[in-house]
């Protein structure tokens, strides 16, 4: 008999059970701006779910206005860090929400973003032990977005600096971490190979290179899956690039996954951002 829900919230963290796992991260609209305008909001969130996403990664408030069946073949994973471009220290994060919340919301997991080598990284170290604790107590997966940044570090992309960092999130008792890429990218190995815990990474390429060649080097590092945002809600085709994406993460081709997931039809987000709907 299961003793926590949480390896029951964990497998819907991957469509095909197969332990790999592409997140979408929305949260930006918190720390950057709009990700789509209100009215194509919806329309964006169908796109992702339609081309195969994981899961997306939005705060509280946006959580609440969700569609039910939108989550019918998408994790739900609620953030609980923001900080704001405006900010005199962007680094510095700040817990918005609590584990408690994420639950009430039918949350499949948790996230919480710190920043190694920044002015507050001991607040941050404290929040994420913090929310470990209440995803014990909840039985709630814990995702924990850490990356070196900050006036400490040097070099974000330095392997033995993420193997650190990775390390930092096991410890203090994460389910998986989000994190910076090493350069060259066939570096990552050692990086997934000091982790005792799964590592998602972060973003795309950081030189704005090919973003499916960049998904396939880091998953043949041996990272678990990733989580990629802005790359894809600022795509004009974003049902086409997650599907692709979802392929080079679980290895399948793109039809097979549509048909896996049976989705309804609807209209899509480019053809509403180019003001054809």
């Amino acid at each position: 008999m299961l003793k926590t829900g949480k390896p029951l919230r964990w497998r819907r963290l991957s469509l095909t059970g197969d332990d790999r796992h592409l997140l979408i991260p929305l949260d930006h609209s918190v720390s950057d701006g709009p990700v789509a305008p209100a009215g194509q909001w919806e329309n964006l969130l169908r796109e992702l779910v339609a081309g195969g996403a994981d899961g997306i990664i939005v705060h509280k408030g946006r959580a609440r206005t969700l569609a039910p069946d939108l989550l019918r073949n998408c994790a739900l994973v609620v953030h609980l860090s923001a900080s704001t471009a405006c900010s005199a220290d962007v680094d510095a994060k700040v817990l918005v929400g609590d584990v408690e919340e994420a639950v009430a919301l039918g949350a499949d997991a948790v996230s919480v973003h710190v920043n190694i080598g920044s002015d507050t990284e001991g607040r941050q170290l404290a929040d994420l032990g913090a929310v470990a604790r209440s995803c014990d107590t909840w039985g709630m997966p814990l995702i924990a977005m850490v990356y070196p940044r900050g006036p400490r570090i040097e070099n974000p992309h330095d392997p033995v600096l993420l193997a650190h960092v990775v390390n930092v999130a096991a410890d203090l008792g994460a389910d998986m971490v989000k994190t910076t890429v090493a350069l060259p990218l066939d570096r990552m190995a050692e990086v997934v190979a000091h982790s005792p815990i799964p590592v998602l990474a972060a973003g795309g390429p950081p030189d704005g290179s090919d973003l499916i060649e960049y998904g396939t080097a880091v998953m043949a590092a041996g990272c678990r899956g990733l989580a990629v945002g802005r790359r894809i809600f600022s795509s004009p085709n974003p049902a086409s690039l997650v599907s692709r994406l979802a392929a080079v993460v679980h290895g399948h081709a793109d039809d097979d996954l549509r048909d896996h997931m049976n989705m309804t039809t609807h209209t899509p987000y480019s053809t509403i951002v180019a003001g054809v709907a």
